[in-house]
């Protein structure tokens, strides 16, 4: 393991004033986006969506650092024979891979998850790097509700992403450390504060038994918010203040960085809730978004499978990479929003 490589990856997962695009929907989850822009989820209108964003070159060269792909994405070419992997290298971002395969009911846990995909993957992983991917995304979830998460979830959870991780840096491989804590439920955002630092302490004490280099990985975690359903829910500014006392108390500063998730937040609170967070620095580690659906919906919805629409489809694609780009050095603000519309 060349720790030194994983390190400078690591690190430039989480430059200043970039993040990471999640374009590693499952075939269930990209059809759902799709049915909901009228556009039929067949491999070539997959490819199609994601190649127009790759060539978006505005966002792609100056606020994307990585791009997380599906299996199926990866050994993809463009239209006119590039591999997709290669138009994301041309942009400058790094080319990475989601590698679990889904979760399974967990035993004597109702209710409870367990993410597989452990088998084979040292085979896979070779495959991968040979095709490009220099980092990898395992998510485990963590859901809160009635009697849960057991801690039986939380460390069975715990124990499959620090052995993945382990695996990856041995295929030199940098991985991205996804514990998502779901904000599915009516609980309060100290209930979730609570959850997520059980499950982050839980994480980092596995990683150090499977002698992850902390170095060498960059951290996915949720926000601290209260649930959906909460009858109270939390401005910015609360979100920011929690967020960041919690990863100061439980993520060690040898971590390069921390690139959230966006679980379900709407476009402008994932973008201003990093804000927020960027307000409150200096911080120990770099601080950036692994955003999906709130980089992608409005792209989506601009390009709704048409041809001639590729064009808007990227413009709308560049403003929510900038505005997030901002936002990962503190310099969003709500009145860029209304220009753009």
């Amino acid at each position: 393991m060349n720790l030194t490589e994983l390190n400078r990856i690591a690190t430039a997962l989480v430059a200043t004033g970039k993040g990471i695009l999640a374009a590693d929907e499952s075939s269930g989850t990209i059809k759902k986006r799709f049915d909901a822009i009228g556009v039929e989820s067949t491999e070539e209108n997959r490819r199609d969506y994601r190649e127009m964003l790759f060539r978006s070159n505005e966002a792609m060269s100056r606020y994307i650092s990585g791009v997380i792909l599906y299996d199926e994405t990866i050994w993809q070419n463009a239209k006119d024979g590039t591999p997709l992997v290669k138009l994301i290298e041309q942009s400058g971002a790094i080319p990475g891979i989601k590698v679990d395969e889904g979760t399974q009911p967990l035993p004597m846990c109702p209710g409870e998850l367990v993410t597989v995909g452990l088998d084979k993957l040292a085979e896979r992983l070779k495959k991968y790097y040979e095709r490009g991917a220099r980092f990898a995304k395992w998510r485990a979830v963590i859901d809160i509700g009635s009697g849960i998460p057991s801690m039986t979830a939380i460390s069975v959870n715990a124990h499959a992403l620090a052995r993945y991780a382990a695996l990856c840096q041995a295929a030199q491989i940098v991985p991205i450390v996804e514990p998502e804590v779901l904000m599915d439920g009516d609980h309060d955002i100290d209930r979730c504060y609570e959850v997520t630092s059980r499950v982050l302490n839980k994480t980092f004490q596995e990683l150090r038994v499977q002698r992850v280099a902390l170095e060498g990985m960059v951290l996915k975690p949720n926000m601290v918010v209260p649930g959906k359903k909460s009858a109270k829910q939390a401005a910015a500014e609360e979100v920011a203040e929690k967020t960041i006392r919690l990863l100061r108390a439980c993520v060690p500063a040898a971590v390069p960085g921390i690139a959230f998730l966006s679980g379900g937040q709407s476009d402008e609170e994932a973008t201003a809730h990093l804000n927020a967070m960027h307000k409150l620095g200096p911080l120990p580690w770099g601080l950036t978004f692994s955003y999906g659906r709130a980089l992608q919906a409005a792209p989506q919805k601009a390009w709704s499978g048409k041809a001639e629409n590729i064009a808007a489809g990227q413009d709308a694609f560049s403003h929510r990479a900038r505005m997030n780009g901002l936002a990962a050095k503190g310099e969003w603000q709500s009145s860029l929003e209304q220009k753009a519309a």
